[in-house]
């Protein structure tokens, strides 16, 4: 693939009109804003087609139709191999939550299931109740020295009643990028399925779920320029085993609508179109003339160029500090970090210095973020947590230089108050 072009960043930020309020938003990981094209897919869904499915009558052949349309958008944006591998949901939580409940059958008391201590909890807490039902927790623990997963760790957890690994893609708080492919490798040559959240990966990275190799791949549409919502894909022949949520007469053939008690949220499903149609629109921009699976690949190739640049502006700064710990690695070695990054500065409360920052219009987020187990880990809940800068490719660098200038101004009033004191 040739070099893609520059994002026209411009037009980037014209379609995410929550951008013209004139907040600074480095919070993505919380949740991004949301396209004006996945906005205009459901009010389209809303005011045409607002009826259940499964009709005769037009009007519900045409909602049908958009369901599928939106399942197709999404089998586009991972590269799963038919629509009906997208299971859609409230969010990555409760769809993991789902997963669990509908793989009991498949689980007896013994068998085993390893997560590990970096991941958000919501890829924890699901298999961790399963430990009611007879069912063995074990954790895949993070090397503290180099703050990677290490197969090595991994190796002497796997025995032959391990049947599911469970890990993130990138942790959202250390901004690392796991191998995601490897781990599949090496967890399938040991029997076992692999269940990947990649929530914090998601927005930054084209997803190919064929080439990493994955079973079951989570992750919310909402931090990925859409609406409240979010998605699963699951390979065909593992959805068809599990046991489905959904009424009686919905037999395990029904797949994936087992999996959607209730039926999809629609409209919120639909929105998927309008962030696969602006993602078609950068790659095209980029030059790609080829089919919608290489335009959103060439899209990610240039939101990858624009993030590294936004790193790297951030990450130079808070080296620069010699009273700023970086939590995960300090520098972007061939792109392997997402712009999500984490930080302290010695001895000052991270709610303090966040709330300061409030009063700059930009927006970021103190805590543990949901990642409580490894906060905890670390050794980081003391002090507020840690602060956490969070962008994606429609942030600038200007925006990181009004931030780090806020931040400097900050820090430098704070000293200013202590010496006075």
């Amino acid at each position: 693939m040739p070099t893609p072009k520059a994002l026209d960043l411009d037009f980037v930020r014209s379609q995410f009109p929550g951008l013209s309020r004139g907040w600074t938003f480095f919070d993505n990981a919380g949740g991004s804003q949301i396209l004006k094209g996945a906005v205009e897919r459901i009010n389209t869904f809303l005011f045409e087609k607002n009826v259940q499915i499964g009709g005769s009558y037009e009007v519900s052949q045409a909602a049908a139709a958009a369901l599928h349309e939106a399942r197709t958008a999404a089998m586009h944006l991972v590269n799963a191999t038919r629509p009906e591998e997208i299971v859609f949901g409230n969010s990555t939580t409760a769809l993991l939550q789902n997963l669990a409940r509908a793989m009991q059958s498949q689980l007896s008391p013994g068998d085993e299931i390893v997560i590990t201590v970096s991941d958000h909890e919501s890829n924890i807490g699901p298999w961790d109740r399963l430990q009611e039902r007879g069912v063995t927790l074990k954790i895949w623990p993070l090397n503290k020295e180099t703050l990677t997963l290490d197969l090595a760790d991994l190796a002497p957890l796997m025995t032959e009643r391990t049947k599911l690994v469970c890990v993130t893609h990138c942790s959202n708080i250390l901004g690392s990028i796991n191998p995601i492919r490897e781990i599949a490798d090496f967890v399938h040559a040991h029997g076992a399925k692999i269940c990947v959240d990649a929530v914090a990966y998601a927005p930054h990275r084209a997803v190919d779920v064929q080439a990493f190799d994955v079973d079951y791949y989570v992750f919310s549409l909402y931090k990925t320029y859409g609406p409240h919502y979010a998605l699963m894909y699951g390979r065909y022949d593992l959805l068809l085993e599990l046991d489905t949520l959904y009424h009686y007469f919905y037999g395990k053939d029904k797949v994936p609508g087992k999996l959607e008690p209730g039926n999809p949220n629609y409209e919120l499903a639909y929105s998927t179109c309008g962030i696969v149609d602006y993602l078609m629109r950068l790659g095209e921009q980029a030059g790609e003339t080829g089919g919608a699976r290489q335009k959103i690949e060439a899209a990610f190739a240039a939101i990858t160029i624009q993030e590294n640049a936004l790193t790297e502006r951030l990450l130079v700064y808070l080296r620069s500090r010699n009273d700023c710990r970086i939590v995960g690695q300090p520098v972007n070695r061939d792109g392997s970090r997402v712009p999500t990054v984490a930080f302290r500065f010695d001895g000052r409360e991270a709610a303090d210095l966040c709330k300061a920052m409030d009063q700059e219009k930009i927006a970021m987020r103190f805590g543990d973020f949901h990642s409580r187990r490894l906060a905890e880990y670390l050794g980081l809940t003391d002090h507020g947590g840690m602060l956490r800068v969070s962008m994606v490719h429609y942030n600038t660098i200007e925006e990181v230089d009004r931030f780090t200038a806020a931040l400097d101004r900050i820090l430098a009033g704070d000293a200013g108050l202590a010496k006075a004191s």
